[in-house]
């Protein structure tokens, strides 16, 4: 899949100790799962890139 993005690198994919895993941490109700899972191939429309240094070269 061309547009796929891995969950690996997102903001939204945290580790929850109750699940003992990485989970999506996005409120999302059963329509935007839903929505999603037919839409696979799209893209996450809530993927934030993990990007740790976009405040530091916003400051310089």
């Amino acid at each position: 899949m061309a547009n796929e993005i891995s969950c690996d690198t997102c903001s939204n994919y945290v580790y929850d100790e109750e699940e003992e895993g990485y989970v999506c941490d996005v409120d999302m109700d059963e329509d935007d799962v839903a929505r999603m899972s037919l839409h696979m191939n799209r893209g996450c429309p809530y993927y934030s890139l993990d990007d740790e240094y976009r405040i530091v070269r916003h400051q310089m």
